[in-house]
C-alpha cells in the first residue's frame, strides 16, 4: 500500500496522513511505563485506519510489547538511552535484552558528548560493539543532533554511524530541549545521499516533537527532495511520535485539517 501513495503524496492532507502512519515508530518512553501502558500503546499501534511501522519501548517492556502485537508490526527498543553514555557494557546489556526479547529493532544513543570532546573512539567502540550485539536486526543510531548542534560535529557522526553499520540514522531521544529539526534532517539526509553504500540502502528517522500531520509531511518532503519518493517507505523512512497519531487518525476521519506549520525547528 505504501507504494501507492508515495507518487501523490503531497497532493493530499490525507494521503500525507496516511504515508505518515505507515511509517510510524509509536512511541512510550516514560520512567514509570507499565505493561498496562504498553497494552494501551499496542491497542493504538492497530488503529482502525491501519497499522503503524513499530512501537518503540524500553528494553525490559519489549518482550511484552512482542507478545501485544502481530508480527506485521515491528517492536522497537531503546538502547544506552536517553544519556548516550560512552559506558560499552551498559550499551550491551541492553542489546542483548532486547535481542533476548524478540524485538526487530534496537534504537542505540551515539555517545555524543564523546564525540563533543573529540574522542571518536569511544564512539566508533560502542557502535561497532552495538552492531554485533544484534545481526539482522535493524539499527537506528539517535545522534542527538539537537546537543551535537554544529553541522560539522552532526556530519561527522553521520560518518561515523554509517561507518559503523547503521541501517538508519536519527535525529533525537526527544529528552533533550532541541528534538528534531528540519535543518538537521537535511544533515542527515545528505550524509545518507553522498554515501555509495547507504544512498540506496540507508533510512532516516525524525524523532522528537513532530505532532501533526502538517510537521510529518515537512519531513516526507525533504525526505523525497534528497533520497527520491521510493525512500517515502518504511523501509527508509520513520517518523518516531507519541502524539503524533492523534492528529492523523483526526485528518483521516475528517475532523481536522492538518495545521499549517512552519518549515524549521518544531
Amino acid at each position: 500500500m505504501t507504494a501507492n501513495l508515495t507518487a501523490n503524496w503531497s497532493s493530499s492532507s490525507q494521503i500525507s496522513a496516511r504515508l505518515a502512519l505507515a511509517c510510524l515508530d509509536l512511541t512510550s518512553l516514560n520512567d514509570a511505563d507499565s505493561e498496562a501502558d504498553i497494552a494501551a500503546l499496542c491497542q493504538r499501534a492497530q488503529s482502525r485506519f491501519g497499522p503503524v511501522a513499530a512501537v518503540c519501548v524500553w528494553p525490559r517492556l519489549a518482550a511484552f510489547a512482542r507478545a501485544q502485537l502481530p508480527a506485521s508490526i515491528a517492536v522497537a527498543a531503546v538502547a544506552n538511552f536517553p544519556h548516550g553514555d560512552a559506558d560499552i557494557d551498559a550499551a550491551l546489556r541492553d542489546t542483548k535484552d532486547i535481542v533476548q526479547a524478540g524485538a526487530q529493532e534496537v534504537d542505540v544513543v551515539l555517545p555524543y558528548r564523546s564525540l563533543m570532546v573529540g574522542d571518536e573512539r569511544a564512539v566508533v567502540e560502542l557502535l561497532v560493539a552495538v552492531r554485533r550485539a544484534c545481526p539482522g536486526l535493524l539499527l537506528k543510531v539517535i545522534l542527538e543532533t539537537g546537543e551535537l548542534k554544529t553541522p560539522e560535529l552532526i556530519k561527522r557522526a553521520c560518518q561515523l554511524s554509517l561507518d559503523a553499520g547503521a541501517d538508519f540514522l536519527k535525529t533525537s531521544t526527544g529528552k533533550t530541549p532541541v528534538s528534531a529539526t528540519l535543518e538537521a534532517a537535511r544533515l542527515l539526509l545528505g550524509a545518507i545521499a553522498a554515501s555509495p553504500s547507504a544512498k540506496t540502502r540507508v533510512g532516516f528517522k525524525a524523532s522528537g516533537g513532530i505532532r501533526t500531520v502538517a510537521e510529518a509531511a515537512a519531513y516526507l518532503a525533504l525526505t523525497q527532495e534528497l533520497l527520491g519518493a521510493h525512500a517515502l517507505a518504511p523501509q527508509r523512512f520513520r517518523i518516531g511520535a507519541s502524539s503524533l497519531l492523534h492528529d492523523i487518525e483526526a485528518v483521516l476521519s475528517g475532523a481536522s485539517e492538518p495545521s499549517t506549520a512552519p518549515r524549521g525547528a518544531y
